[in-house]
């Protein structure tokens, strides 16, 4: 019988898929999944970064005795731009998720008290979410609370502070928001604060002043990890001089793999080991692919021009760019740009420097594969694919951000003796 060219082609495929050598090709994809699969099943995600606080702010003002967690899809009306929420609770456990740093998060606001009562407004509705979800959320400070949780099949939940502006340059403040249950503070957010510098804004400090340092001296005394995304390069350097305890970024890539100033430097990634730190790395494509980073700082440029030629016609202005938009598509990121990340840390700080810090809920989308908190498993399999161990696997997932924890807990409980940081940032000039 004479086969029909489709059907000659179709036998041809089925009989490629029978054969030993695609089964070879298939294996080592379906031993990746595997062995991501164990690995997270053994060790569940702790992710170090999501904005699901701010997002609560900015949709419903906080209020949340209606909200549903369980499924936010439907989400999208409720943001100007249409964006459903990334985050939920059952996309949470189908990403293996088993514990979170929440953002309780504040935009840069140089008014400090304002931020301050902001902050905890923010802890406050953040509480209030994990009560309202008993079943699934369990409220955590410390390692051991976060791995009972996850023995329970609950979601760890703790708090982690972004941005330095939030203590109102006040260590009385810092240390009330750690009795509140903050675990980390990231030192800045995108703006530089009085005592720090921001990797975005121009320098001013050269890094941390004094009363920095002595912040990140309390936070050691106090057990709160110290987060170093958003910093610029001399606050790493700073931090990393003073502190006594492990320090995290909390979500950042590498700048030797995306020259993001959000990003890690070499300089910084090989002070890691002897610090003990870790970079959770980040899932947002600007700060991933460095083709897309370029693709964005000439968009931005193209903007700059058409508004300078076509001053006061903003509808030119529009239409030019969507023109350009259509010639010039988005470069597509990936979990692969992700990978590639871990992969610089690896090389340069080793597989003990590395976490997963997704930034979800703080971005408009993740790498294609990895769009929302569901993404994890295949991110995995891929650094499974490029032969990580299922023990390595397990170290990023959560046991490296565990002994962060644990090693920050122990340097407070050796310093529990030491009285409290007294330093003001402006003292009250004496009377002459």
């Amino acid at each position: 019988m004479q086969l029909s060219t489709p059907s000659r082609l179709a036998l041809s495929a089925a009989l490629l898929l029978a054969s030993p050598l695609a089964a070879q090709d298939a294996a080592p994809v379906d031993a990746a999944k595997t062995t991501a699969n164990a690995a997270l099943d053994a060790a569940p995600i702790f992710d170090g970064h999501n904005d699901v606080p701010n997002q609560l702010r900015d949709r419903v003002a906080n209020q949340i005795n209606a909200f549903d967690f369980e499924d936010t899809t439907a989400t999208a009306a409720e943001h100007p731009e249409g964006r459903a929420m990334q985050t939920d609770l059952a996309r949470l456990r189908q990403g293996k998720v088993g514990a979170q740093f929440w953002s309780v998060y504040v935009p840069s606001n140089p008014d400090e008290p304002e931020a301050v009562q902001q902050v905890i407004e923010q802890i406050d509705v953040t509480k209030r979410l994990i009560a309202r979800n008993p079943d699934a959320l369990r409220f955590a400070t410390t390692a051991d609370q976060v791995e009972r949780a996850m023995a329970e099949g609950r979601i760890a939940s703790l708090l982690g502070m972004e941005g330095g502006h939030s203590i109102g340059s006040s260590l009385g403040v810092l240390r009330q928001l750690h009795a509140l249950g903050a675990r980390y503070m990231t030192l800045t957010h995108n703006s530089n604060t009085p005592w720090a510098d921001a990797a975005t804004d121009a320098p001013k400090h050269d890094g941390l002043t004094d009363f920095g340092k002595d912040v990140v001296r309390e936070m050691n005394r106090l057990g709160m990890l110290v987060d170093l995304s958003h910093v610029s390069e001399a606050t790493m350097m700073d931090a990393l001089d003073v502190a006594k305890a492990p320090v995290i970024f909390s979500h950042s890539g590498a700048r030797g793999v995306n020259g993001h100033p959000r990003n890690v430097p070499d300089s910084v990634l090989a002070r890691l080991p002897e610090n003990g730190g870790i970079v959770m790395v980040v899932a947002l494509p600007g700060f991933l692919n460095e083709e897309r980073r370029q693709w964005f700082a000439r968009r931005s440029g193209e903007e700059a021009r058409l508004k300078a030629l076509w001053q006061g016609q903003p509808t030119k202005v529009t239409e030019a760019m969507a023109a350009w938009d259509k010639a010039s598509p988005e470069p597509a990121t990936t979990i692969k740009h992700m990978a590639d990340h871990i992969d610089h840390i690896r090389k340069i700080a080793g597989v003990e420097s590395l976490g997963i810090g997704g930034d979800f809920d703080g971005m408009p989308s993740g790498p294609v594969g990895f769009e929302d908190v569901r993404g994890y498993p295949l991110l995995f399999a891929e650094l499974a694919k490029r032969g990580y161990s299922q023990a390595e696997l397990e170290m990023i997932a959560s046991r490296n951000v565990l002994r962060v924890m644990r090693a920050a807990e122990a340097y407070a409980a050796s310093a529990a003796g030491d009285p409290p940081i007294e330093t003001l940032i402006n003292p009250p000039a004496k009377a002459e």
